[in-house]
């Protein structure tokens, strides 16, 4: 991990990175952002990507949130309730003074700094947000939301039932289409580590454009 900048200070268009940690991780067993993935905690893994990407990363949870520790990283706590991504979205959003936000899930081991630096470029007609969309259609927690979000989102937050992809497809985000479905490969139980494993494991055998070493 690289030395922590606030994400408050800089250009006044840069993105603010963040990464989601507030989930209670119950298919998991609980305290999935410290579970160990190849020797890492996978929170750490989202969290040096933002990084790569944007120059500085937040982690936004809830205050009993299982944290790995993260030197020099600040830790910007949610609302206790509700449970919903959507709260920390919100957050997020609600402290960083005006300027966009990188959005990304803490449970995302495989996204890529190159993915995550295309969303945080500002559209030229200045959506509202600019979000991944994968085989199953949008990943709204990949996505770089302007201040504009900020009002709608908050209203979707007080829907009962409202999910978070309801909620940013009202926004008709810009959308990158991500080609390789392990970028948004995300890790919610035991099963899912063990394939989040495996597949690392085949990438340092390979090689980052999968071409077996001699």
């Amino acid at each position: 991990m690289r030395p922590w900048v606030d994400p408050r200070v800089g250009p006044s268009q840069a993105p603010v990175g963040v990464v989601l940690a507030g989930g209670d991780g119950r298919r998991m067993g609980g305290a999935k952002a410290t579970v160990k993935l190849a020797g890492r905690p996978l929170l750490s893994y989202p969290l040096d990507a933002v990084w790569r990407a944007v120059g500085h990363v937040a982690i936004v949870a809830k205050r009993e949130t299982a944290l790995p520790e993260v030197a020099g990283v600040t830790v910007w706590i949610e609302p206790d309730q509700p449970q919903h991504p959507l709260a920390g979205m919100v957050h997020a959003l609600g402290l960083a003074a005006g300027r966009p936000v990188l959005i990304c899930a803490g449970d995302l081991p495989l996204i890529s700094e190159d993915l995550l630096r295309h969303i945080a470029l500002p559209e030229p007609d200045g959506d509202s947000a600019t979000v991944a969309a994968g085989p199953d259609g949008l990943q709204p927690l990949v996505g770089c939301y302007g201040p504009a979000a900020l009002a709608p989102l908050a209203a979707a937050l007080q829907e009962p039932g409202m999910s978070v992809r309801e909620a940013v497809a009202r926004l008709e985000p810009a959308t990158i289409e991500v080609t390789d479905p392990e970028e948004l490969f995300n890790v919610n139980s035991p099963a899912d580590l063990l394939q989040a494993g495996a597949i690392l494991d085949r990438r340092r055998v390979r090689g980052p454009l999968g071409i077996q070493p001699r």
